[in-house]
């Protein structure tokens, strides 16, 4: 998730890119090294060595963090939650209440972080960030990456011994990753922040083509890629857990919400469920974040005070 940009190491403040059709283009991530458990890379996995800074509001960021909870890598990585709601220099540190301060780098904004890496930086200000102490930099911005690198690199620092890429699902799950992203990841922000009614149309359209094949397939299974939870999952819940609060009515995703999907919705609550992500999860931040902070779609700022919506209520996927 992104708040303005950096051009040779200067501020300028911009919010979204879009082609000549209206349609919204994704953030091309920018750090792309990899901790490796034997430090072959030149980042070796190590406890207490890297930290990581993220959004609570933001899919992409929630995937790592649900990661690092799962793996049980709490005390191996550190924390830091910016502010909810963007600044006009970005993301913020702050005292707000569910945030956790910059404890490392002692920064102000976020966009101190990739300055700190890299002066020159020209490019988006974006979370998830892992930070390497060592060497000072930060090591990757990249979530998928981030959360394979803790599912996998980290696997010995964590009090989890859980495998969520296991090597018999591998394939199945990169493949399901990349089938869940374009569509149903990015296609929300592709309908919320389109600026032509065909550019939106198609998004909505795609999206909902998606998430209805999903549907299907959750009807002969429990998870995505077997009976199995997987970082298929994580990639995939962090969506549905903000589309009926935020994108059904603040992106116009608003053919159904995934509570009227009957294997959507009690697969939502089964991972909801799952030890160590109800934790993760801060709708206070989700909805603050979204409704406030992107003033080109929501120019009052007006947070709307529902969905009331249980995720702790009972899901029937013991079925499987």
């Amino acid at each position: 998730m992104a708040a303005g940009m950096m051009v040779d190491g200067k501020w300028a403040t911009e919010r979204t890119e879009h082609d000549r059709s209206g349609k919204f283009k994704s953030i091309p991530t920018t750090f792309r090294d990899r901790v490796t458990a034997d430090g072959s890379s030149g980042f070796k996995a190590e406890a207490g060595r890297y930290h990581l800074y993220i959004c609570l509001g933001c899919p992409w960021a929630h995937r790592t963090l649900i990661m690092r909870s799962l793996k049980g890598l709490q005390e191996a990585i550190g924390l830091s939650i910016v502010d909810p709601i963007m600044s006009d220099k970005g993301w913020a540190f702050s005292e707000e209440p569910g945030a956790i301060p910059d404890a490392v780098n002692h920064a102000e904004y976020l966009q101190e972080i990739y300055l700190k890496a890299d002066p020159k930086f020209t490019g988006r200000i974006t979370v998830p960030v892992l930070w390497d102490k060592e060497k000072g930099t930060i090591v990757n911005n990249e979530s998928r990456e981030i959360i394979r690198m803790f599912d996998v690199e980290f696997d010995s620092l964590a009090k989890s011994q859980t495998d969520f890429y296991p090597q018999e699902l591998r394939t199945k799950i990169d493949e399901t990753i990349d089938a869940i992203y374009v569509p149903i990841n990015a296609g929300v922000y592709g309908a919320g922040f389109a600026t032509t009614q065909a550019a939106y149309e198609e998004a909505v359209t795609e999206l909902f083509e998606n998430l209805d094949r999903w549907e299907s397939v959750l009807s002969s299974q429990r998870y995505l890629c077997s009976n199995q939870l997987t970082e298929a999952e994580v990639c995939l819940f962090v969506t549905l857990l903000r589309f009926d609060s935020v994108y059904y009515g603040h992106f116009k995703c608003n053919l159904r919400r995934i509570v009227d999907y009957p294997n959507l919705w009690n697969y939502l609550k089964d991972v909801y469920q799952y030890p160590g992500i109800q934790e993760t999860c801060n709708l206070d931040h989700i909805k603050r974040g979204y409704h406030m902070s992107m003033i080109e779609i929501n120019p009052n700022r007006i947070v709307p005070k529902g969905p009331i919506i249980n995720f702790d209520e009972k899901h029937d996927r013991n079925r499987f």
